[in-house]
Formats: C-alpha cells, structure tokens, sequence
C-alpha cells in the first residue's frame, strides 16, 4: 500500500545508498583516532544545517563523547578558538559554494586539524579545497521547486547520526554511561532503575 511519504522514502534510501562505504569509514576513523588522543569532532553549518548538527552532537555528547558545534557564520568572529590540534571538523555544506562556508574552510586549512566535507555534490569549490570528503547523491529535495531543504538534511542528520551511533559502538559506550548523562526527561525514567 502507497503511502504519502513514499516518494520522500525512496529518494532517502538512494541518497544514503550512494555514500561510499569507505570514505565513511576512513571519516569514522579519524574521528575515532581523534576522541582517543583528546581532541574533539567538531561539525560547522549554518541555515537548515545548524539543528542537524545540534542534534548530532547532543547525541555524542550524551554518550560521553566529545563533540562541538560550530555556527559558520560566527566561527570567524572568535568561535575558532574551540578548534584545537588534532580535531576533526566536519564541514556541512550541500552545494559546495557556500561564501561563508569557503571563508572557513580556508582558515581550518591553516591548522593542525582533519577536515572533513559532507557535501551533495562532488564538483564544486570546497570539494576542491577539502581532501576528505563524504559526498552523497541526491536526486530531488522534494518541494515544489527542488530548492527548500528537505531531503538533504534528512540524509545529513542520518549521515551524522549513523556516525556518532558508530562511534558510540566503538568506545563500548555502556547504558551505564548513557544513564549517567541522560537523567531526565522519559528515557530518564526509564534507565532510572537499570544497572
């Protein structure tokens, strides 16, 4: 049986099935090295992007993980003291031709950082300029006129949350762990009895 959202399904599904395995894994991995050296994975975004990547980290950090947000637009006005040596940064960008986004980038190059591009398309500026790269195909947003966000920040926060999802298996992240950070709220009440 067809449902409304079906069309939204199939076009996800794709998206997420044409990101390359092993730039996942080589991404995974950095981040790993990173958080097991006590550096930080960090994701930059701005517009839509900015909750997707509030919500990725407020996942890792609930799993003990270290993890930081940095709005693009503000990181050149002093937020770029939370980069530090040997983080990873993720930079969140669909079209690659993003002003502000390309002004970042080329200050991240000047430090001692792993950086990352989550981007849907292949060809463009900061795909030039960013080595590492996680690009998935998208074929429609699906709005009326394929312009508003809508497909690819699904996939993004999908992307990021398999990432932190991943990483919390790699640390052996334990529910006691996760009960430690997450005292409140109905999962609060839930691990309130659970060892």
């Amino acid at each position: 049986m067809n449902t409304i959202f079906d069309e939204t399904l199939e076009t996800v599904g794709e998206s997420l099935h044409s990101v390359d395995a092993k730039a996942f894994g080589s991404l995974l991995e950095d981040c790993e090295k990173a958080l097991r050296n006590s550096g930080s994975v960090i994701v930059s975004g701005l517009g839509k992007n900015v909750p997707v990547c509030e919500k990725f980290v407020g996942c890792m950090v609930s799993l003990g993980l270290r993890a930081q947000f940095l709005h693009t637009n503000t990181a050149v006005h002093g937020d770029l003291g939370m980069v530090h040596d040997g983080d990873v940064v993720i930079v969140l960008s669909k079209s690659g031709e993003t002003p502000e986004s390309i002004n970042l980038a080329e200050h991240l190059a000047r430090r001692n950082v792993t950086l990352w591009l989550l981007s849907f398309s292949a060809e463009n500026t900061l795909a030039k300029m960013i080595p590492n790269r996680l690009i998935a195909r998208l074929a429609h947003e699906g709005d009326m006129w394929n312009l508003v966000p809508h497909n690819s920040t699904t996939v993004t926060l999908m992307i990021l949350q398999e990432l932190a999802i991943s990483l919390g298996k790699k640390f052996d992240i334990q529910l006691s762990d996760f009960k430690k950070n997450h005292p409140g709220g109905g999962i609060g009440s839930i691990l309130k009895d659970a060892k």
